[in-house]
């Protein structure tokens, strides 16, 4: 049993710059309404420890391991509760090029035993969080090229 959240965001930058985002962690804090602290490596096998903040829900920090991490293109985890088949949680990010832009594509799949009961709290909670910071993105990505991070 699993339960699908998609969402995906057209921006004016070239895909290496939404990766460039996405990848500085430590900037997390100052810009990312859902994942408001990231500390860990971008590198497959590597653990990040996130702290997230649902719409109208409460914080969680969650521990998963990096699956994919291709700059430009993809980053992948994967974060469970407990044990795996309780709650298993594979987040992805998907960059593609699109007329001298980008389209972020923002994608998590639940499985688990308790992914059915989850399934209405993710929709109201999650998923607008996925959507918030889709713009956050967006704008940290779109900045002049004199404000724009690195």
């Amino acid at each position: 049993m699993s339960t699908e959240l998609r969402t995906a965001i057209d921006i004016d930058a070239p895909p290496e710059l939404v990766w460039e985002v996405l990848s500085d962690l430590d900037a997390y804090p100052q810009w990312n309404p859902f994942i408001t602290s990231a500390t860990g490596t971008l590198e497959v096998g590597g653990r990040l420890t996130l702290t997230m903040q649902p719409v109208g829900a409460r914080r969680v920090t969650m521990r998963p391991t990096v699956l994919e991490a291709t700059p430009g293109r993809r980053l992948r985890w994967l974060g469970r509760v407990v044990v795996p088949g309780l709650f298993d949680a594979e987040h992805r990010f998907t960059i593609s090029g699109r007329d001298g832009g980008s389209r972020l594509a923002q994608e998590e799949s639940f499985r688990g035993v308790l992914a059915p009961l989850m399934a209405r709290s993710l929709h109201r909670h999650t998923l607008p969080a996925f959507h918030a910071m889709n713009e956050a993105v967006k704008r940290r990505a779109e900045r002049t090229p004199e404000t724009r991070p690195g």
